[in-house]
């Protein structure tokens, strides 16, 4: 715009110092000047082309030929003006200037803490919603435009703020206001390892107090980012192949873990119990290779189903093919098998795969990996024992470590449990929920979160955890919850029984309906409601009645 402007500051300029020496003559015939004022007057409703009449007096031919040459000067000034404002306008570097200012005061407004989430596709979408859910803002950065624009539709609770750029420039990260202290924490779920570890680097570098989260599917890459200080860092092909191994020695385990780890408004999962003896694998990819590992670490004979032999690394006796053929299950003995896992990146052939090994082994065990959520309702119609997916896998995970870093800790500690001690948690638990995994949260003795109980301290008062798990309206019954942990110190106490003292700064992860959750909070808050949880009596609520309490109390006759 400078040279626009130039021109229509020159325009005026010319135009208003002509018309001020340039002489005129007045009502009786004397010569007359302007002033610059009137000059100004005139050329600014003359150049605008608002229409003048020739002020105060009427003009003389010289003032009339300057008049001519100011309209058309100041006409095409501003006509150049405008249509280069207007190419500005529509110009894509100015609308992303644009945008992006409006995208960094947004992030500025936001006085809570967030969370930045970097690639909003299958996976950071279901972050997004789960953080949303949990009322924590969180801000979204992508370079496809396709994916910023479906955020944009999303019908969401809240403001997200996001901007489609490289998330792995470190403006753009700056931007999205990692370094400021309501920033919590980045989450780096784009679908390339390289993007991701240049968003964990840069994230540390910038602001090396900030949790970093990142999805890396390369080992090596894992590796990188870890040397870097990453905070965590997950593997959809290690988490799975890590889950079917505790399927496979610990059933009741893995259900347990699947039923704190998954989203608490996703159907109930249902336990599995794969099978011991020969399997088929087909696919020998990263996934492939993790789930290969763990089976030849219990022992178990297994068949893999390879198209590319040599690129793959597949190892020795491995069968040519895709699974899909019945020739090729067939080679692999499939009448033999207990299982199969269909692991290629193919949605639509995995498919394919088990189908066929079912018409050729009605009972065989069947496995099935799944790559785009649109396919879901597939996989569910082909009632599948099993159906893994990288984006829900990626999301849960990153969740538990984000939202409830006490679940991970948990089920962390419970790996070296008998399984007859799972399952007395899982008889406990049960009874809580109905059909959707049971909801896990924490919460915090302290003034902020439990001022009653907290109170109750100061009185001296004993506070023993079944005082906070009663129905609030009757006592009697238990709410629909249990406790699974209590942190204190540095220390933890697993399954705390109701006789369990509470003390200031514990932490105590429950579990169960989430719709426990806002009574245990009123229990926290209100006096009157834990004296009632506590002794059965209710306290009496006016000042008056409080006071008659107190003085029947000390003169009972």
């Amino acid at each position: 715009m400078r040279t626009p402007l130039i021109m229509l500051i020159l325009a005026y300029a010319i135009s208003v110092l002509g018309f001020v020496l340039i002489p005129g003559r007045d009502d009786t015939g004397e010569l007359w000047s302007m002033d610059f004022f009137h000059a100004f007057y005139f050329v600014s409703f003359m150049g605008s082309t608002i229409g003048f009449g020739e002020i105060p007096y009427p003009f003389t031919d010289a003032q009339r030929l300057w008049t001519l040459f100011t309209i058309y000067a100041s006409v095409i000034s501003w006509l150049y003006a405008i249509g280069t404002l207007l190419t500005l306008l529509q110009a894509p570097l100015f609308q992303a200037a644009v945008t992006r200012n409006t995208f960094v005061r947004q992030v500025k407004k936001i006085r809570t803490s967030f969370y930045v989430v970097c690639g909003y596709g299958e996976t950071g979408r279901q972050i997004v919603d789960a953080l949303i859910r949990q009322d924590l803002d969180c801000v979204v950065i992508d370079k496809d435009i396709n994916r910023i624009n479906e955020l944009e539709l999303e019908n969401l609770p809240r403001e997200v703020p996001h901007l489609n750029s490289n998330a792995a420039d470190s403006d753009t990260l700056v931007w999205a206001g990692i370094t400021g202290e309501s920033c919590k924490g980045i989450i780096a779920v784009t679908r390339d390892d390289e993007v991701n570890l240049k968003i964990a680097i840069a994230s540390k570098l910038l602001n090396p107090a900030l949790k970093v989260y990142c999805w890396a599917e390369h080992h090596d890459t894992a590796k990188n980012m870890a040397s870097f200080g990453t905070d965590y860092i997950v593997n959809p092909y290690d988490i799975f192949a890590e889950f079917f191994s505790t399927a496979l020695t610990s059933p009741h385990r893995y259900l347990l873990h699947k039923w704190l780890s998954s989203s608490y408004n996703s159907p109930l999962t249902e336990p599995v119990y794969p099978p011991k003896g020969r399997w088929i694998l087909c696919g020998f990819g990263r996934f492939g290779k993790a789930v290969h590992e763990k089976l030849l670490q219990h022992g178990l004979p297994v068949a893999v189903i390879e198209l590319d032999l040599e690129s793959t690394g597949a190892p020795k006796g491995s069968i040519k093919g895709r699974g899909t053929e019945a020739d090729t299950l067939v080679a692999a003995e499939i009448h033999k098998a207990v299982g199969i896992i269909a692991g290629t990146d193919h949605d639509v052939n995995n498919l394919s795969i088990l189908v066929t090994a079912r018409e050729l082994n009605p009972d065989i065990f069947t496995i099935a990996r799944q790559q785009l959520s649109a396919n879901r309702q597939m996989f569910e119609a082909a009632n599948l024992n099993l159906v893994t997916s990288n984006s829900v896998l990626i999301a849960s995970s990153l969740l538990a470590k984000i939202t409830s870093p006490l679940t991970s800790r948990f089920l962390a500690i419970i790996k070296d449990q008998e399984e007859d001690w799972i399952d007395s948690v899982i008889q406990s638990l049960s009874p809580c929920i109905d059909n959707n995994n049971p909801y896990s949260w924490v919460i915090s003795i302290s003034n902020i979160n439990a001022h009653a109980v907290m109170q109750r301290f100061d009185q001296g008062e004993n506070i023993y955890l079944h005082y906070l798990i009663r129905e609030p309206s009757n006592r009697k019954e238990k709410l629909d919850c249990i406790a699974l942990m209590i942190q204190r110190d540095g220390m933890e106490i697993i399954l705390p029984d109701d006789k369990t003292l509470i003390y200031p700064h514990d932490r105590i992860l429950f579990a169960g309906n989430i719709s426990t959750k806002s009574k245990i909070n009123s229990i926290l808050t209100s006096r009157e409601t834990l004296h009632y949880t506590a002794t059965g009596n209710h306290l009496p609520s006016s000042f008056f009645w409080r006071w008659i309490t107190r003085r029947f109390a000390k003169h009972p006759s």
